[in-house]
């Protein structure tokens, strides 16, 4: 039997967390078929990996590719930093379901999401099932692990952006929403809390959608009510939605401890995961290694001012009343929502990519530099006025987190790695703006800084929770691990050379020390280079 890939003489971590071992790996179409100290067999392919390391390909636990897929299917900041696998739907926006009642309202902000300049991408499914075959038919160069997201389903079942609880009748065709999702393969439930029109529903609501999801055994994936000042209250909820649905367990997503006058929080914050942990429980936290967070310029905005989607969102940005009341509660007036503008001020706020060509100019800086630019009289009119001259379209990195609390979260034992980003290029349809480097080299930083340079992990610890920690926690049993007959996703790098090339000012660049990336078998990057190959799959979920 001639084997198809023979990997030779690395130094293998196998994805356990055990000691690296030097041994030979034989590839035979889509699976590991052999591990031994020396293969002698005849193969299509032989990667001399002497001086390397092999490991299991990195699974992403928190990706939005889901986003970039229409417009770019190679992911490659992705799969050359890598990634193999990414669990994409987070934060509570998934790309389905969407009814054909509200079909215009969920398109509205599925067009937010096209590129500067790109005609958005036509919307061919409806239901979750449907749109899983679509990716499929466009093919994709690594696997993505789908969730279904709390924002399409809200849509969808008619309560939308209204400020309410959700009738009776209106929570039953949620309901049946998210349960065609899990029958379709959705793998969690996820809700992104912070933003409209999640931001609306209360715990009870949550709670009976999160119901659904632990009939099929799934997971609650959560980007919490706040990551700033009531940090702990949103972290608790979390465990009160885990108990009282019955789901075997939850993820928060990139925890941290938002906003200098926060940062004490992070300790308590941690240890209550981990009394969570001690009584029976299921709650772990993925991170990206960056002080800085990313998301839209609209998120700075009080939760009220995002009722009724963003045309009434653009209508008040518009009325002078309204923008004034905004002013006052961005400046400490409102309560209950995550307050990034008080907690990091206006210093820290960079903007990443706007959509409009007159204001490109400002990409990469703070809001306090642009105020001054554009001679604007305060840095909350700079935001108002760029948000509405921009139809909203302005996406933002904050500079909120502590290296102390990210080396802390890091090292603790519940952590896994996500970028927190999506498959971009450094050319083509999403080459654009200053985007956050996690979407290029958040996978390689973790090695290079944090394992090389500050010995804060292990190796074997950072492969462990780049791998089968999120393999073993999204229920995939197959991947994560080198063993014979797991999937053959796999990854040789270079420790001397793994470098995430990507920075703040210069952020579209390839990392480096990828001197294979292999995905079902099929090698998609050659050192460091992606080429044409697109052997990624949809995983399904099977209750």
């Amino acid at each position: 039997m001639t084997i198809d890939i023979l990997i030779k003489n690395g130094k293998i971590i196998d994805g356990t967390g055990n000691i690296a071992f030097k041994a030979d790996i034989a590839i035979k179409e889509d699976r590991i078929s052999k591990i031994w100290y020396n293969i002698d067999e005849e193969a299509n392919k032989v990667i001399d990996a002497s001086n390397l390391i092999v490991c299991p390909g990195f699974i992403d636990m928190h990706s939005h590719s889901d986003v970039g897929i229409p417009y770019d299917n190679r992911l490659q900041s992705i799969v050359t930093q890598g990634i193999t696998s990414s669990v994409v739907g987070q934060c509570g926006y998934s790309l389905a379901p969407i009814s054909d009642e509200f079909f215009d309202v969920f398109k509205k902000d599925f067009d937010m999401s096209a590129p500067p300049g790109v005609e958005p991408a036509e919307l061919t499914w409806r239901t979750f099932n449907e749109y899983l075959e679509e990716v499929e038919r466009t093919k994709i160069s690594s696997n993505i692990i789908p969730l279904v997201g709390f924002g399409p389903v809200r849509i969808a079942g008619g309560t939308g952006y209204d400020n309410r609880e959700p009738t009776a009748e209106e929570m039953e065709k949620m309901k049946e929403f998210v349960e065609e999702s899990f029958r379709a393969g959705a793998f969690g439930f996820s809700t992104g809390l912070i933003y409209s029109p999640q931001v609306y529903a209360n715990i009870e609501e949550i709670i009976e959608l999160t119901k659904v999801a632990a009939k099929y055994n799934g997971l609650y994936c959560s980007h919490i009510r706040n990551e700033g000042g009531q940090l702990i209250e949103a972290i608790k909820e979390v465990i009160e939605i885990v108990e009282k649905s019955g789901i075997r367990g939850a993820q928060i997503s990139h925890f941290k401890a938002s906003g200098k006058t926060n940062w004490d929080k992070a300790i308590e914050a941690i240890r209550i995961v981990e009394d969570a942990n001690n009584r029976g429980l299921d709650i772990t936290c993925d991170q990206y290694p960056y002080n800085r967070g990313a998301t839209s310029m609209t998120a700075l905005l009080p939760p009220w001012s995002h009722e009724g989607g963003v045309d009434e969102m653009m209508k008040r940005l518009a009325s002078k009343e309204m923008r004034q009341k905004i002013k006052s509660d961005m400046l400490g007036g409102a309560e209950n929502y995550d307050e990034w503008y008080r907690d990091t001020g206006p210093d820290k706020i960079y903007v990443a990519s706007v959509k409009e060509e007159s204001w490109r100019d400002i990409e990469g800086k703070t809001v306090e530099e642009i105020t001054k630019i554009k001679a604007k009289n305060h840095p909350i009119e700079t935001i108002l006025d760029m948000l509405l001259e921009n139809e909203c379209e302005v996406e933002i990195t904050v500079e909120s987190m502590s290296e102390e609390n990210i080396k802390r979260i890091m090292k603790n034992k519940y952590t896994s790695i996500g970028t927190d980003g999506w498959g971009i290029s450094p050319d083509g349809p999403l080459s654009y703006g200053k985007p956050h480097p996690r979407y290029y080299g958040t996978f390689p930083r973790v090695i290079r800084k944090y394992v090389k340079e500050e010995g804060l992990l292990t190796l074997e610890e950072a492969i462990r929770k780049m791998t089968s920690l999120t393999a073993q926690k999204m229920g995939i049993f197959d991947r994560g691990l080198i063993r014979k007959g797991m999937y053959a996703d796999v990854v040789v790098f270079d420790i001397e050379r793994i470098n995430d090339k990507a920075t703040f000012d210069e952020p579209h660049q390839i990392s480096e020390g990828l001197e294979y990336v292999i995905v079902n078998g099929v090698i998609v990057v050659e050192k460091d280079k992606q080429n044409e190959n697109l052997p990624g799959r949809v995983l399904r979920h099977k209750s």
